[in-house]
């Protein structure tokens, strides 16, 4: 009877865990990414109409960048890759459905009220 010590025999799925060389370019682009937003925060170089979008497009490139070079979901593993989908597509709904609630609310409820009555 012999005893199986490689990665498989003991319920791992072999992938690669990423090397010191990944672990390193994940950071570095992490680091550009943090200081593209940061800069565009305090610059003031360009139109807040463009700083936001700009800030929402470095915010997922980072998610991306830590999901692929620290997180190791790539296209090998599919079931943790839809299993994460999927709950982002959940808090994405439900974060959405809030911010939809809470501004009617504040739309329908929060008027002025008219000089007359002494406001």
């Amino acid at each position: 009877m012999s005893h199986d010590t490689t990665a498989a025999g003991h319920g791992h799925s072999g992938a690669d865990h990423g090397s010191l060389k990944s672990y390193l370019v994940g950071f570095a682009i992490s680091l550009v990414l943090t200081f593209g937003s940061f800069g565009l925060v305090m610059m003031d170089a360009v139109p807040r109409s463009v700083a936001l979008p700009g800030i929402i497009v470095l915010c997922v490139a980072q998610l991306l960048v830590q999901l692929v070079f620290f997180l190791h979901m790539g296209r090998s593993q599919r079931d943790n890759l839809s299993a994460f989908v999927f709950s982002v597509f959940v808090i994405a709904i439900i974060v959405g459905g809030s911010v939809w609630v809470l501004h009617n609310m504040n739309a329908n409820m929060m008027h002025p009220m008219p000089a007359s009555m002494g406001g």
